[in-house]
């Protein structure tokens, strides 16, 4: 495995699969309420150029029932926020921690932290990807299907960092993955032959109906992304007719489940009656990035849990 998770990409098939079945087994030794600190004494540094809630609490507790220890740093509190360079900042920081964790604004700042860092570094959120979002949902996905191979899955909405992990992961994963977005909004261009020349199955569409048409699964996600409220308006007109209503999801069929890694626009993007509903996984997708991570940073930072 790579030292760093930047892209889902950075993970092989075989690789996501032991991070799915690792999450699984932290889950149920933390519901059986045994110990696992599998990362006694070690830390990890969490920057968070963006605000978070569950990236935040997850990846903190996480550290703690792991037996280690999590420091929350904001810009402010490092010189970074008065001119220090990435690699100066970068290279000390690897001396004091096991581990770094990076949410930020521009994903070059994520690789430039992992250029000079001698310890992992996981992208906790960019403008470009999203995995350990996305790690999250292909396990709840595959804990309510037993698998991911041969699911189809529809995308709803804008084609953004989570939208872009989760077709460049159809090549790790096996899954078919339809995208309904208007044309201004759809994933990049090299993402998607990305994920293609990897092996991954991506349809472009424009019309919900399309996508959505016997998915096994319907994810979407909000409209409009921190950093770009100057454009709300303009976005919220762009994605009119995208929202996933009850209507929307009878189009997918009875088993089709719900995902939105939230914050959730209620109205916007999901009706209340979705989100709220029967097929909607949202909360044990939001827990599932807690055993997620804890599987990762166990795997970047740690041994194997079964190892000695």
């Amino acid at each position: 495995m790579n030292k760093d998770l930047l892209s889902i990409l950075d993970l092989s098939a075989d690789e996501l699969d032991v991070i799915l079945g690792e999450a699984a087994n932290l889950k149920m030794l933390r519901k059986a309420g045994r110990p696992h600190e599998f990362l006694k004494g070690k830390s990890l540094a969490m920057v968070f150029e963006k605000a978070s809630t569950r990236t935040r609490i997850s990846f903190e507790t996480g550290m703690y029932e792991l037996g280690g220890h999590a420091l929350f740093l904001n810009p402010s509190d490092l010189q970074i926020g008065r001119g220090e360079e990435i690699r100066d900042t970068a290279r000390v920081m690897s001396r004091y921690v096991a581990g770094i964790m990076i949410r930020a604004y521009h994903h070059e700042h994520i690789e430039e932290f992992a250029r000079w860092s001698s310890v992992p570094v996981i992208n906790g959120l960019s403008d470009r990807e999203h995995p350990c979002q996305i790690i999250a949902d292909l396990m709840t996905i595959r804990e309510h299907f037993g698998k991911l191979s041969g699911l189809r899955l529809a995308w709803v909405g804008d084609g953004n960092n989570v939208c872009n992990s989760l077709v460049l992961a159809s090549a790790l994963a096996g899954y078919d993955l339809t995208v309904a977005s208007p044309d201004r909004f759809q994933p990049p261009g090299e993402v998607v032959e990305r994920a293609r020349a990897a092996g991954g199955s991506v349809t472009l569409v424009r019309e919900p109906g399309d996508a959505v048409a016997d998915a096994h699964v319907v994810v979407t996600d909000t409209w409009v992304s921190m950093g770009e409220e100057a454009g709300k308006a303009e976005r919220l007109k762009a994605f009119s007719g995208y929202t996933v209503t009850p209507a929307l999801m009878r189009k997918a069929g009875p088993e089709a489940v719900f995902l939105h890694c939230l914050p959730a626009h209620r109205g916007q993007e999901v009706a209340d009656e979705v989100i709220e509903g029967p097929q909607s996984l949202v909360f044990d997708e939001a827990e599932n990035r807690l055993h997620t991570q804890k599987a990762l940073l166990v795997k970047l930072m740690g041994r194997e849990i079964g190892g000695p």
